[in-house]
Parts: C-alpha cells; structure tokens; sequence
C-alpha cells in the first residue's frame, strides 16, 4: 500500500470565491492518496481524501464516492473549474471526503485483458467485482479513520453499487445520497455509445463521443451556455491523460471497462434489479437532472417509493442540468442540495 499526502491551499468553501480574511481564517485541507488491494489477485484501487487539518473523525462527516460505468472519479469529483472541484466544496464544509477509482479506470490497476483487443476477452469488471472493490477501500477508510460507518455517494452506475453494497453489509453506511440512480430501462444505454455490438473487454470512447453523448437532451437554446468555456477541454484533458495507450490512438480514446454494459444487458434491460430499495434502511437521497438521458428522472421517481425502510428519504428533481449536471454551469445547485442532506447527518 502506497501513500502520499501534503497540505494544500485554504480550503473553499462556497463556489464564489472567499474574501482575502475569510480564506486566511480557513483551515488548511490535508490531501492523501493510496493504492488499496482488492479481493482480485494483483489489482488496487485509488484512493484519494481531502480534509481540513485536525478534523476529527466521525461517520457523519466523512463520505466516500464511486463514480459511474465510464468516467474515474478523481477527474470528476475532484476537477478543480473555476477554481474548485467538488471534493474542495465538501471538505472546506468540514467534511473528510474520499473518491475511488473502481478497477480499470484512472489510476487504478488495469486487468491485463485492457492490453489485448477488446474483442479476444469477455466484459471486464462486473458488478460483483467492483463491489468487492468498493468494500476493500471502504474497509480501509473505516480502519484508518476508526470510524465504523461512513455516508457513501455515487453517480449513475456506482449508485447500484453502493446500494447493493450498503443493503448486503450492515451496518456500513450511515446515508446514501443516489446522484443519476439507474434503474430497469428500455433500449441501450447511451453509455453503449462506442462499444462493439459483441461486448468485448472494452470500448473505446473519444472524446466528440464524450461530448455528444453530453448534450444529448440539451434543448438547442441552452447548449452554448451549458458548459461554460473551457471547463469541457480541461476535464478531457484530464480524463483521457488517465489512459496512456489510449492517448496513444488516433484520435484518442479512453477505454473504460464493459462489465457495466454487460450487467445492463443481463439486468437492468431484461426487467431484473439488480438491488432492492426495500433493503435500504438508512436516510437516502435521489437527485437528477431535467435533461439527464442516461439516467432519466423517471428512474428516481420509479426507485423512490420503493424505498419503504428508508428514513427520512428525499427526491430532488434539479433544472437545466444533465447526466453530468456535475461539471455544468448550474453544478452549485448540485452541490446545494447534497450538501443540505449529508450536513443533517453531521
């Protein structure tokens, strides 16, 4: 197991910037990094926490989060645009947050299969691979920070995992917040968009693939102003640089595992969940956006009732946002309402 960790600039604590007093009486935010084995021979996971200096530990202010079936999620959740990433945006609340890269994306080991043709291997990374995955980091953040529980987030495809996870392991979440929950769909996934009708290991997204699949939904009148400039490129940048042999292609492409497609295809296309809400039984949040066509807002009214155990459960319908409603001009409405709901735990 690796580790690295430094101190870095006063922590942000709202999405406009800090007057110069307010930013001198802000805690400084401690980053630290690892590698974390997981159940599966020869692979680790990344890990990534940021937390103001001196924090004290606790279950309700610390959360961890699991991004979706293509994209790693320390070149989302922790993209500094404008100046502050997500993570910045938890953390300068007071919060330790952690990110994971599941295996097969960003930083995290890649299955020797990834080497090869996509067509010579079956779909890498199932859902039961990256739950287990889930669980080695989670076990790991729990015993380093001694805390039994922790509040667990994910986006799109990493909202199935955590779910399956925290209903299969009691005791281990102290609250979910759901952001683009998928559920039973008709047709393929958008997210299919790039991958090889057999399903190999693989697929290969460039990043024109990226972008319209981003747009798609978008009425014709806001799509020169969802993203704001720049913010497009430099998460591109980012993310497609995680892929070195990709970067390799031309054009470029990122290559992010099909295991995902693969459960799509087996589950949530053939009308079988593949977790059940009723198991839920700690406070959840469903939030999404209007234009979201990966992960329609039918979906999460869909979940929503089902979630009987839930206490305290909260669906929250946001406008003018996309699937990655995250990373638009409006993500601090995104950010709003997740914050108001992991805060009443803390």
């Amino acid at each position: 197991m690796q580790r690295r960790s430094l101190l870095a600039a006063p922590a942000i604590v709202t999405i406009a910037s800090l007057a110069p007093e307010a930013a001198a009486q802000a805690p400084r935010i401690v980053t630290e990094e690892f590698m974390v084995p997981t159940p599966t021979a020869g692979m680790e996971v990344f890990l990534r926490s940021k937390r103001p200096e001196g924090l004290q530990a606790s279950p309700g202010r610390t959360l961890l989060f699991v991004h979706g079936g293509t994209y790693p999620a320390h070149a989302v959740f922790d993209l500094p645009l404008a100046g502050v990433s997500w993570m910045d945006y938890i953390a300068g609340r007071g919060f330790d947050v952690w990110c994971l890269d599941l295996p097969g994306y960003g930083r995290s080991t890649r299955p020797a299969a990834m080497s090869q043709p996509a067509e010579a291997n079956p779909p890498l990374v199932r859902g039961e691979e990256a739950v287990a995955s889930i669980a080695a980091a989670h076990a790991f953040i729990r015993q380093r920070r001694n805390v039994p529980r922790t509040q667990l987030m994910a986006w799109s495809w990493g909202c199935s995992l955590i779910a399956r996870y925290a209903t299969e392991t009691a005791g281990v979440a102290e609250r979910l917040v759901l952001f683009a929950p998928q559920w039973l769909r008709e047709g393929t996934s958008p997210a299919a968009a790039g991958a090889q009708p057999g399903l190999g290991a693989y697929r290969a997204i460039t990043q024109a693939q990226a972008r319209e699949r981003w747009m798609n939904g978008v009425p014709d009148q806001a799509r020169a102003s969802l993203i704001p400039p720049g913010w497009f490129e430099h998460w591109a940048g980012v993310t497609w640089a995680t892929d070195p042999e990709g970067m390799r292609q031309n054009p470029a492409v990122l290559r992010a595992p099909n295991g995902v497609l693969l459960d799509s295809r087996e589950y949530w296309q053939s009308g079988r969940p593949w977790w059940d809400p009723a198991k839920v039984t700690v406070p959840t949040l469903l939030v999404v956006g209007e234009w979201d066509r990966d992960t329609p807002p039918s979906m999460a009214t869909t979940i929503f009732p089902l979630l009987t155990a839930s206490p305290g459960k909260r669906c929250v319908l946001l406008g003018d946002g996309t699937h990655t409603m995250l990373m638009e001009r409006n993500r601090g409405a995104l950010y709003q309402a997740v914050q108001v709901f992991v805060e009443e735990a803390a």
